[in-house]
C-alpha cells in the first residue's frame, strides 16, 4: 500500500497551507481579544466553551484539519477496493477516537462542569465508569428503567409452543374478527424479538394485531454453553420450519402469511425454500424487512469478511474447532455494531457518562440494543461462509440445507421487500437485490432512516417518508428504480398493511383462547426465553 508521489506532494502542500492559515488566524485572535472566534461546525464542539476558550478552539480546529488530511490520505492509498476500504475504516476509527472532546485534559466543557460542581461531576463519572466495567460495556441508556414484560414487550399474548430453540408467541386479538390466514413473524436471532414490540405506540406486532391479523412471533432462545453445537440446519429445521408447521396446526390453515426481519428474513426464506423442495408451499405471502438474500455487496460489514477471517472463526468457534465448538458472545457483536457508528454509539457516551458525569437517559430502543444475544459457533460460521463470503444462497441448487437443495426461485408466494435508505447494516440497494432472486410477484418499498428507525415507524407519528416505484417494474439497477419512484410522506406500514390484507383471507370470529387442544398456552407472553441475558 502506498500513496502516489504527486498525490502525496499535493496533500503535504495543502496541509502546510491550511496549517499556516490556522496558526496565523489563532495569533490574530489572541492579539485582538475582542474578536469572537468562529463557531466550529461539528456537534462535538458545539458547546460555547469550545469557542470561548481560545486554546481549546485552536486544538479543535487543528484536530479537524488533521482528521481531514488523514481521511484524504486514506482515499489516495493505492490497492484493491477491499484493502482501501479497510484503510479508510481504520483511519476513521482512529480519527474518531483521537478527538480532543474525548479527553478530560482537552475538553473545556467537561473541565468547566467539574469546576462548577466542585468535582462532583468527575466523581459521578468515575462511578458510572466502574459500573460499566462491571457490566462489560458502555451504557447507552438507563438500563434500570426497563424490564422485559413490564414496560417493553407488553403486548398481551401467550406462549403456545416451545422447544429448545424457540418459544412461539400468539397475541390476543384486539378486534372481534380476524383474517382467516394468520401471520407469523420471524425476527433476527442476533437480537431479541421485542424490537418489534418496544412500546404500544411503536409496536409493529400490536399494529398487525390491531389490523385484524392473528399474529404469531418466534422468540429465540439465547444460546448458552449447552447450545454450542447448534447448526444453521437446526435453526431452519427445528425452529423456522417447526414454527410454520405449528402455526398452521393451530390456525387450521394450509397457508399462512410470513414476515422476516434482517437475518430472520434470511432464515425464513431458506426455510420456505427447503419446504418448496419437499413439495410444500406454506406461505401465502412473504414480507422481508431489511433482509439480505444476495450478499454481493453489503456496505461496511464486507470489511470484516474474507477467507482468513472466516477460517479463523471456524477454527475457534466452528464444529471443527480444536477445542470443540463455542459461542459467539453477544457483547462482541454489539460492540462491533456500535463501532460502525462510533461517534454516536461509543464516544458520545464516553464523554457524557465519564467526563461530564451524566447518566444516560432512559430510551427503550437503546435498552433493547444493549440486551445482547449469543450465537452458536457452527451456525454463525456456516452463515458467514455461505452467505457473506461465498454468496451462495441466491444460486439455485448451490446449497444443501436440511437435506434439500435450496432454490429460492421455487417459492411461489408473492414477496413484499422493504429497505431503509440510510441503513448501514443492510444497505437499501442490497435489500433491493432480492427482487432479482424471487420469481413470483414482488413489491419493493423504500423507507427513510436506518436499519431500525426506518422499520419501526408507526403511522401515528407522521414521521419520515417512503418511496414506491412506478408500476410493477423492478429493473436490475436499484438506482434506475429510484429515479422513477415516488416519495410519499409518513410510514410505509400503511402500504404494507393494505398489501398484506389482500393475502390474509376473509374475516371470521376471533379465537376466544390462544393455541388449540394440542398446543395449549404454556405461560403469558413475552415468555421465559426473551428474558435470558447473554
Amino acid at each position: 500500500m502506498q500513496v502516489a508521489p504527486d498525490a502525496w506532494s499535493e496533500l503535504q502542500s495543502e496541509y502546510l497551507r491550511q496549517a499556516g492559515e490556522l496558526w496565523n488566524a489563532a495569533i490574530g485572535e489572541s492579539k485582538d481579544s475582542g474578536t469572537a472566534a468562529v463557531p466550529l461546525k461539528d456537534r462535538r464542539f458545539s458547546d460555547a466553551s469550545w469557542t470561548e476558550n481560545r486554546l481549546a478552539h485552536f486544538t479543535a480546529q487543528l484536530y479537524l484539519l488533521n482528521a481531514r488530511t488523514l481521511q484524504r490520505m486514506a482515499e489516495q492509498v493505492q490497492g484493491d477496493d477491499k484493502t482501501r476500504a479497510r484503510v479508510r475504516f481504520a483511519v476513521q476509527q482512529f480519527v474518531d477516537a483521537a478527538s480532543p472532546s474525548n479527553f478530560l485534559a482537552l475538553n473545556p466543557e467537561a473541565q468547566q462542569r467539574a469546576m462548577n460542581t466542585q468535582g462532583e461531576s468527575l466523581a459521578r463519572g468515575l462511578q458510572l465508569l466502574m459500573a460499566d466495567v462491571q457490566r462489560g460495556h458502555v451504557s447507552q441508556t438507563d438500563e434500570s428503567a426497563f424490564e422485559v414484560g413490564r414496560n417493553v414487550a407488553t403486548t398481551e399474548g401467550s406462549v403456545v409452543f416451545e422447544n429448545e430453540f424457540f418459544q412461539l408467541l400468539e397475541y390476543k386479538p384486539l378486534t372481534t374478527k380476524v383474517h382467516s390466514r394468520p401471520l407469523l413473524m420471524v425476527p433476527p436471532c442476533i437480537n431479541k424479538y421485542y424490537i418489534l414490540d418496544l412500546q404500544p405506540e411503536n409496536s409493529l406486532i400490536r399494529y398487525a394485531v390491531a389490523q385484524g391479523h392473528r399474529t404469531f412471533v418466534v422468540s429465540w432462545r439465547n444460546p448458552d454453553a449447552g447450545c454450542v453445537h447448534w447448526t444453521w440446519d437446526d435453526y431452519i429445521g427445528q425452529a423456522a420450519i417447526r414454527a410454520i408447521e405449528v402455526v398452521r396446526e393451530i390456525a387450521g390453515t394450509d397457508t399462512i402469511n410470513t414476515l422476516g426481519f434482517c437475518v430472520g428474513g434470511t432464515i425464513l426464506a431458506t426455510a420456505l425454500a427447503v419446504m418448496a423442495a419437499r413439495g410444500e408451499q406454506p406461505a401465502a405471502s412473504v414480507t422481508l424487512l431489511t433482509t439480505l438474500i444476495d450478499f454481493s455487496s453489503n456496505g461496511v460489514l464486507d470489511l470484516f469478511i474474507d477467507e482468513q477471517a472466516v477460517k479463523l472463526r471456524e477454527m475457534t468457534l466452528g464444529d471443527q474447532a480444536v477445542n470443540g465448538p463455542g459461542l459467539l458472545h453477544g457483547q462482541e457483536l454489539a460492540t462491533t455494531f456500535s463501532f460502525l457508528r462510533p461517534n454516536d454509539l461509543v464516544w458520545n457516551y464516553v464523554v457524557g457518562n465519564y467526563l461530564k458525569g451524566e447518566a444516560p437517559p432512559a430510551f427503550d430502543l437503546l435498552y433493547w440494543n444493549g440486551d445482547a444475544t449469543n450465537l452458536p459457533g457452527p451456525m454463525y460460521c456456516w452463515y458467514l461462509r455461505h452467505t457473506y463470503l461465498q454468496n451462495e444462497l441466491r444460486l439455485p441448487g448451490r446449497l444443501t440445507v436440511c437435506g434439500e437443495r435450496v432454490d429460492l426461485g421455487r417459492i411461489e408466494a408473492p414477496v413484499y421487500i422493504y429497505g431503509s435508505r440510510e441503513d448501514h447494516i443492510v444497505p437499501w440497494d442490497a435489500a433491493y437485490r432480492s427482487t432479482q432472486v424471487f420469481k413470483g410477484k414482488k413489491r419493493f418499498v423504500l423507507g427513510a432512516s436506518g436499519h431500525i428507525a426506518g422499520v419501526i415507524n408507526p403511522p401515528e407519528k407522521k414521521k419520515r417518508s417512503h418511496w414506491i416505484g412506478k408500476g410493477t417494474a423492478l429493473p436490475p439497477d436499484p438506482q434506475q428504480w429510484l429515479q422513477h419512484a415516488t416519495e410519499h410522506p409518513g410510514s410505509w406500514w400503511t402500504d404494507w398493511s393494505q398489501w398484506l390484507a389482500g393475502h390474509a383471507g376473509p374475516l371470521k370470529a376471533a379465537p376466544r383462547a390462544p393455541g388449540n387442544r394440542v398446543h395449549k398456552a404454556i405461560e403469558p407472553a413475552p415468555g421465559r426465553y426473551v428474558k435470558q441475558r447473554a
